[in-house]
């Protein structure tokens, strides 16, 4: 199929934010994100251009970084004046010259590229085309649809993430009456590990990233060999084209699984996940037999070693039916080449010195649909100014708010391995469902407006990690849903409880609760306090406040139980409200389907249809209400 004539081309903006600050000031540019994948002109998401200019160097290293292959920039967007066409030249010009910049001078003169003028006075948004960069004038599109409300489904049912963990001790010499050699040396050592991600001999293994099932594919090996590495790789590092006849290679969603809710498959954190492990075959027969051989060379003057830890972790985005050859070739090692390079720049200011300690996450952060990779330095502790600094960037690049600290390590990804329970083997990473209340059926309240928290959580309930809690574990499992921290002993540590308190199966409440909280997250908490559970109902109004404004999850306690609230849906006009519990009374296992048909997730009417009041009235309550901490 031909590709739409800029006259009939429609523009699909697919994230929910488009225009990232109204405060920018005339000439700010923003990079517009889409994805070879993708139909022609889809915005997925938008970058704040931050160095200003722009210095495309700068922007380019910040970007080939933080942006995921398989995704990549399709246009510009820059705030401009009457003259919307003018304006959006100048964007598509810039946007250009960077996707040059990223793919360090690549041929990219007969892309197309996407030009987005915002109107100073009005906010009107208006897109163009440019066909070719020797083309002087641009061409407006035929439609653009804004298409958010069906964004996370559009890019997860469709696409799942390759994610490869390589850990490399990198030893190196040079001579020690020339330190000035280091540098090059270091270089060197660094093509040659680059050099080894294309040798005949290396092993790529795919298999399912997934929690504990026995109904996960089994993996998938594949060779160098099969790439054609060490001959004509011609073909590597190219997208198969459409009448590329690839019906015969394992594809992606080989190692997909088919068994997830619908209404889950709409983010990153749920998204299908394959793990790409790197292995070099040095088992293989020699053709020719011979005895072992020793070589040596002495060195000519006094040398020094220098060993570097390189942890590469990089994530990667494509369709489910690409094939995994291709995706393994185009996207994960292209992928972590530039993750070398990246952390090489970074070290080789540092090289005789003190290496700074480098770990790389992933985040999602809300309104952005797809994932974004950092690289942090650990020397630092998360107060630290410069770490302070560095997050206060990546919130200015994405858009994101400054009173809230969504790219902390805490935040990142779980992409750990966690083996079958059925086996022996220690499971790492989490085994918690996360955002239970996704897809739960609606509230009832017909003219009510749902305010939710904001972010995610880990579902924690009776009888976890085979610990039997029942009949007095419920606060401590609200408490875990909110934070993941040993919680008796701090109790201890700040004098509410004796030390025969560590072990017990005493109860706790709310005012525990924020004692544990302000001691191990420094996060104050505010309190309601109820004399009954009648008096619930008339907070709605309050308690949708809180989950608009903070945005956490607020637990109950009193009366006779514990639960987690994890959002309001109020009708300000009838004063009809529904209140969305987590329950930690669940004794089962962890699926979702049956938590939610339980009704262990579920909204709950203060007194539902059979006149059953959820909140008892002759019981007294109390909501802890954690304060979200203003920084990033």
């Amino acid at each position: 199929m031909a590709p739409p004539s800029c006259e009939t081309a429609t523009v699909r903006v697919l994230c929910p934010k488009l225009l990232l600050s109204s405060g920018n000031q005339p000439g700010a540019l923003q990079w517009l994100i889409g994805s070879p994948f993708f139909p022609p002109f889809t915005v997925v998401s938008t970058f704040r251009c931050i160095h200003q200019s722009p210095d495309l160097d700068q922007e380019s290293d910040d970007l080939r970084k933080l942006l995921p292959k398989g995704f990549e920039v399709i246009g510009g967007l820059i705030l401009g004046d009457s003259d919307a066409e003018k304006s959006a030249l100048e964007a598509v010009r810039a946007a250009r010259r960077l996707r040059k910049s990223i793919s360090e001078g690549g041929e990219l003169d007969d892309e197309k590229i996407v030009g987005a003028s915002v109107d100073a006075g009005t906010g009107a948004i208006h897109f163009f085309i440019s066909k070719t960069e020797k083309l002087a004038k641009l061409e407006p599109v035929g439609s653009v649809v804004y298409e958010e409300d069906k964004s996370g489904k559009y890019l997860w049912e469709n696409g799942c993430l390759l994610h490869c963990e390589l850990p490399i001790k990198l030893p190196f010499y040079f001579p020690a009456s020339s330190p000035s050699e280091s540098k090059k040396m270091f270089s060197e050592a660094v093509d040659a590990v680059i050099t080894q991600f294309k040798e005949p001999n290396v092993v790529y293994i795919a298999e399912t990233l997934k929690k504990a099932s026995g109904d996960v594919p089994k993996p998938v090996v594949l060779c160098g060999k099969d790439f054609g590495f060490g001959a004509d790789a011609s073909n590597i590092n190219r997208l198969p084209a459409a009448e590329d006849q690839v019906s015969d290679i394992i594809s992606c969603s080989h190692l997909c699984l088919n068994s997830k809710p619908a209404a889950l498959v709409n983010s990153a954190e749920n998204a299908d996940k394959i793990q790409i492990s790197l292995m070099l075959n040095r088992s293989e027969k020699s053709p020719t037999s011979g005895a072992p051989v020793a070589e040596y060379f002495p060195a000519t003057e006094e040398a020094r070693l220098i060993v570097v830890d390189l942890n590469l972790d990089v994530l990667t985005y494509a369709p489910k039916e690409l094939p995994l050859m291709h995706a393994v070739s185009n996207l994960v090692i292209p992928a972590l080449v530039d993750q070398l390079y990246s952390l090489k720049k970074i070290i080789l200011p540092h090289l005789l010195m003190e290496h700074p300690q480098l770990r790389i996450y992933h985040f999602n952060p809300p309104g952005v649909l797809h994932p974004i990779t950092t690289i942090y330095e650990l020397n630092y502790g998360e107060t630290e100014m410069k770490q302070v600094d560095v997050r206060k960037s990546l919130h200015m690049r994405l858009g994101l708010p400054l009173d809230r600290p969504l790219l902390r390590t805490a935040n990142a990804l779980d992409l750990s391995v966690n083996d079958d329970s059925r086996s022996n083997t220690k499971k790492r990473g989490s085994i918690q469902l996360k955002d239970v209340h996704i897809g739960i059926p609606s509230s009832g309240v017909s003219e009510g407006v749902a305010s939710v928290i904001q972010g995610s959580y880990e579902y924690y309930h009776y009888l976890q990690d085979s610990f039997d809690d029942s009949g007095w574990g419920c606060a401590y499992r609200s408490l875990q849903t909110i934070i993941s921290w040993e919680i008796q002993q701090t109790l201890v540590e700040i004098g509410d409880k004796d030390p025969s308190f560590v072990g017990s199966r005493e109860w706790i409440g709310a005012i525990e609760l924020s004692f544990v909280l302000d001691k191990l997250l420094g996060v104050s908490c505010k309190i309601m306090n109820f004399r009954s559970g009648s008096e619930l109902p008339e907070k709605c109004r309050e308690l949708a406040l809180h989950f608009e404004t903070q945005g956490t999850p607020i637990m109950i306690g009193g009366g006779v139980l514990a639960y987690t609230l994890l959002g309001v849906d109020y009708d300000e006009g009838s004063g009809d409200c529904a209140f969305l519990i987590l329950d930690p009374h669940y004794t089962g296992g962890e699926d979702h389907k049956k938590i939610v048909n339980g009704g262990w997730c579920g909204w709950k009417k203060a007194i539902d249809s059979k006149g059953k009041s959820f909140f008892l009235h002759n019981k007294f309550y109390n909501l802890l209400l954690p304060q979200r901490p203003n920084m990033v």
